[in-house]
């Protein structure tokens, strides 16, 4: 085993090969998967017994039977407050519960009352509420629609593809056989007492009866590979309950474009999959991965978004076992010319999405999110599994990352360069060296002797560090955390009872439970300052490898059947690493007694992952394309309500050129987490060492994002309240725009900046898309003013990072960047009022302390400014709040403005100014200066 662990290392360490894909499963290895796709589309052999319809006011309640097996399955549907509806399908009766996802819903979501419009014989029609919203359950073959007037918005089981592998008892056992026996049995006794008294057509029906429960025992005895055990490569998976797949096909008449099921390194808008595997959701370690394909990566959001020029809907499959989506399209490879010639010849038929889920155990628990607009599915999404958690202000800001930062020295002179080279950054990390032999919640008593010294270093700078706390825990008689969590019971479970052990960083290493509650209160209890020597408070956490990772399992993860309490890994997989940031998070909140907000970055993640920090798109490479394949890849979290995504600056694996890594800060600069990283054996690359030049490009890079943070700050606070992405797709601000839909290379911040990276090699012009048929587009750095609804070719240099910000907007940003966000607290604001065609802007201003939970008092300002009719004007928004500000209002650049006369301030006491103006005619820019009032008291100024 430890030959393993050597060899694996190697392959890990050396960073100079690309993802074996050997060490993963197709859907033809994946016995479940290959099984379920094998049914092919057709007429589903479930049928709705109307006669079991219980209709209550929160749900209907309905059996289900498979016309080939007669088990009855249990469907309950139910209406949902905001524009949902879920539908639930289990077993009727089990022989033991199946696993049903806990934690990840923030609520039992509300309902609403259901009402029947009609029932006959074929089946039912229920009322949603909304409008002409309307549910028909179709009896024989069982089937759902969604319908709104005479549109249907959304079909289930419509191509025949549910499947419910039920839990069964082996024949092999000697349960079953017992059971088998008596039942056998009891037949033959009921078959003698009921023959005499039976007419001829009786005993035609008997016989019928009889074929009919042959054929369903014919059907339960067909075992196939992998049902109760499956090998890969060296490693057995025994099933004791064997087979228990689910499978259900939705189809979405009149859409094209579907969106999310992260993570994958693929394009925004997901291909069909007809010719190929499924898209697969299953939490792996891949490092080096390859892109534009299916293979699952770190994460997990089961949360699929559809879209077109008239709506918006969604799914949300509560599942965490292993999954794999099917996507097929009745227009795929049609061109664009086919399409022309479809409509020119009148061809009728309708553009159709249709997808299929597979998952390998548990239940069907799906939330079908109705819209209509895409910023309704954010809300609704929201409502179930929360909303991104507010970070800490800094924690928007620059990090500095590599494995590794060798010692305190070291850290002491990358954080002096910083500042000998006037670059601003915020957290500087450490990985996994900086411990005592990878036993987390250590130090390196050599490398790092005295870490609160450290800290406090940068404490005095006003600057923050990270540490990684990974989920593996060195099996160590010697090392407190592990004897812990052995004399607790604390560990996942081995199919045999004993504790679970794998190979990772350390070693051998046992796995904590963290789906246990108990296990999570205790984890979080290990980051109080007591607890965690050396931690002050300026120390953050980093949560890798938490898939879980294991060198020597099966596909470099956990084997499926460990087991966490009554449930096998299988079951619980995906959200693993989802309970490891909770608990850390907790932590972290717990060790300031609530006061303050944590930071927490994550490698895997499922639904909800939202609540509790940040991720990053994992071990990536110095490669143009990994480059490119960030901007949808936090493309596709955001819309899944993960929008704290980055990727690592200049690519984890190799070496990027000086191009390649100053066109990455220009990148990273404008995506919602902005951290430099690099595998160990990479050279180092701290900013300042590609040359005075590139220094100088890279500082300008971090400088823009550090003007931008009160911005930024604002978006996350948006984001915290109402779901919505912080970075977004065009066509989420331009629904009905068919020209946004596939658009991956550009993506819009907040509503009012749009960038449009330089990600090719060598690149002179890029062509960006300014979408709105009546807006105009401002360039932030030439002011330069442009129409919307066209393709912009844009020169380019070694400089240019093509952004613009929307007519009708105000922007605030502090243009005095000092060496951390903190130090720029107190700093006055410039706006930049960019005016539409009608001459008006709006914008916000969100000001807090920026790193406590102070907001939810009511400690806050939060103003609206405007511009129309040439009078600018700040107003409070949230009257009922109170905090101050040291911040004043420096300057005011409008663009697209005409010259005034005079400028005059008005303040709340009555008193009025003038304020001093520049106006530049040929670029249509006025500058007003030092205007001088408090951030956050009302004002005017009127333009004469």
């Amino acid at each position: 085993m430890a030959t393993v662990l050597v060899l694996w290392l190697a392959v890990y360490l050396s960073g100079t090969l690309a993802v074996d894909k050997g060490n993963f499963k197709t859907c033809d290895q994946s016995a479940f998967c290959k099984r379920q796709r094998a049914l092919k589309p057709g007429e589903s052999p479930y049928r709705a017994l109307l006669e079991t319809m219980e209709l209550t006011k929160t749900r209907l309640t309905l059996q289900l039977t498979n016309d080939n097996n007669k088990v009855r399955l249990l469907l309950e549907l139910y209406r949902l407050q905001g524009n949902m509806t879920r539908v639930k399908i289990n077993e009727l009766k089990p022989l033991k519960p199946r696993y049903e996802v806990p934690d990840v819903l923030i609520r039992e979501p509300p309902t609403e009352p259901l009402s029947l419009l009609s029932q006959d014989e074929n089946g039912v029609v229920l009322s949603l509420g909304v409008e002409s919203q309307r549910v028909i359950v179709s009896a024989r073959p069982f089937r759902l629609d969604i319908m709104e007037g005479r549109e249907v918005l959304m079909s289930l089981n419509s191509r025949g593809l549910l499947a419910f592998e039920h839990l069964r008892m082996r024949k092999d056992t000697f349960s079953y056989k017992v059971t088998s026996t008596v039942a056998s049995v009891w037949d033959n006794i009921k078959r003698v007492f009921s023959s005499q008294a039976e007419s001829e057509g009786e005993k035609k029906d008997e016989a019928d009866s009889a074929n009919q429960a042959e054929k369903a025992k014919e059907e339960e005895e067909k075992d196939e590979d992998g049902m109760w055990e499956e090998t890969f490569k060296s490693h057995s998976d025994g099933k004791p309950n064997g087979p228990s797949a689910i499978s259900l096909d939705f189809s979405w008449p009149g859409v094209e474009h579907v969106y999310g099921i992260p993570e994958h390194a693929d394009t925004l808008r997901l291909k069909t999959t007809d010719n190929g595997d499924p898209y697969r959701l299953y939490n792996l370690d891949v490092f080096q991965y390859e892109l534009y394909n299916p293979m699952a990566l770190y994460g997990a959001v089961p949360v699929m978004l559809a879209h077109s020029a008239q709506r918006t809907t969604g799914i949300f499959w509560l599942n965490a076992a292993e999954t794999w989506v099917d996507i097929s399209s009745n227009t795929a490879g049609k061109t664009v010319f086919g399409k022309m010639l479809d409509y020119v010849q009148g061809s009728s038929e309708t553009p159709q999405t249709d997808v299929r889920w597979i998952s390998e155990s548990g239940i069907i628990d799906v939330f079908i999110m109705l819209g209509p607009t895409p910023k309704d599915i954010f809300s609704q999404y929201a409502s179930l599994t929360g909303t991104q958690s507010f970070p800490p202000l800094a924690a928007l800001a620059y990090h500095q990352c590599r494995w590794n930062y060798n010692d305190q020295e070291d850290v002491q002179t990358v954080d002096a360069g910083f500042d000998e080279h006037d670059i601003p950054y915020d957290f500087i990390w450490l990985d996994i060296e900086h411990t005592d032999g990878k036993r987390y919640f250590t130090w390196d008593q050599h490398k790092f002797a005295t870490p609160k010294e450290m800290l406090q270093g940068l404490m005095d700078k006003k600057r923050k560090m990270v540490a990684i706390v990974d989920p593996h825990i060195k099996v160590d008689s010697n090392y407190k955390i592990h004897n812990e969590i052995r004399s607790r019971g604390f560990y996942v479970k081995n199919k045999d009872g004993g504790d679970y052990e794998g190979w990772c960083w350390p070693g051998s290493a046992g796995y904590p439970d963290f789906t246990r509650a108990d296990m999570r209160d205790w984890w979080a209890s290990q980051f109080a300052y007591d607890q965690y020597e050396g931690s002050m408070e300026n120390l953050y956490t980093w949560n890798d490898m938490n898939e879980p990772s294991v060198f020597n399992g099966p596909e470099v993860t956990m084997h499926k059947d460990a087991v966490h309490g009554a449930w096998e890994h299988r079951d619980v997989h995906n959200i693993y690493g989802f309970y490891v940031q909770m608990a850390t998070a907790e932590g972290l909140i717990q060790r300031s007694g609530g006061v303050e907000r944590p930071f927490v970055l994550t490698r895997a993640f499922f639904a909800g992952s939202q609540r509790y920090g940040a991720v990053w798109t994992g071990d990536n490479a110095a490669e143009w394309d990994h480059l490119k394949i960030s901007i949808p890849m936090c493309l596709s979290l955001g819309l899944v309500g993960i929008s704290f995504c980055g990727a690592d600056v200049g690519g984890f694996f190799k070496t990027p050129s000086t191009e390649l890594l100053v066109r990455w800060y220009q990148t990273g600069a404008y995506q919602p987490f902005f951290r430099a990283h690099a595998h160990l054996d990479t050279p180092r690359r701290e900013p300042w060492l590609f040359g005075p030049e590139n220094t100088a490009l890279i500082r300008e890079a971090v400088r823009q994002r550090y003007t931008l943070l009160p911005y930024w700050y604002q978006q996350f606070y948006n984001t915290h309240h109402t779901g919505e992405p912080v970075m977004r797709p065009l066509w989420v601000e331009y629904p009905q725009d068919p020209a946004t839909f596939a658009l991956d290379d550009e993506f819009l911040i907040g509503r009012d900046l749009l960038v449009h990276p330089v990600t090719e090699e060598g690149a002179r012009g890029v062509t960006a898309y300014l979408p709105g048929k009546d807006e105009v587009w401002f360039d932030v750095h030439t002011f330069q003013k442009h129409n919307g609804a066209q393709n912009l070719y844009i020169p380019v240099t070694m400089s240019s990072i093509p952004v613009f910000q929307r007519g009708g907007s105000i922007i605030p940003r502090k243009l005095r960047v000092r060496r951390s966000s903190t130090c720029m607290e107190h700093d006055p604001y410039t706006l930049h009022v960019a005016l539409n065609l009608q001459r008006a802007a709006v914008g916000e201003l969100y000001i807090d302390d920026g790193h406590t939970f102070n907001y939810d008092k009511k400690e806050f300002i939060y103003r609206r400014l405007s511009f129309a009719n040439n009078i600018l004007s700040s107003v409070n928004l949230a009257p009922d709040a109170q905090f101050s500000t040291r911040s004043w209002i420096e300057r005011i650049v409008i663009l697209g403005a005409s010259k005034p006369s005079k400028v005059t301030l008005k303040t709340p006491d009555g008193q009025e100014s003038q304020v001093e103006f520049d106006f530049d005619s040929s670029m249509s820019v006025l500058t007003l200066r030092k205007p001088g009032m408090n951030a956050g008291v009302d004002w005017t100024i009127a333009l004469e």
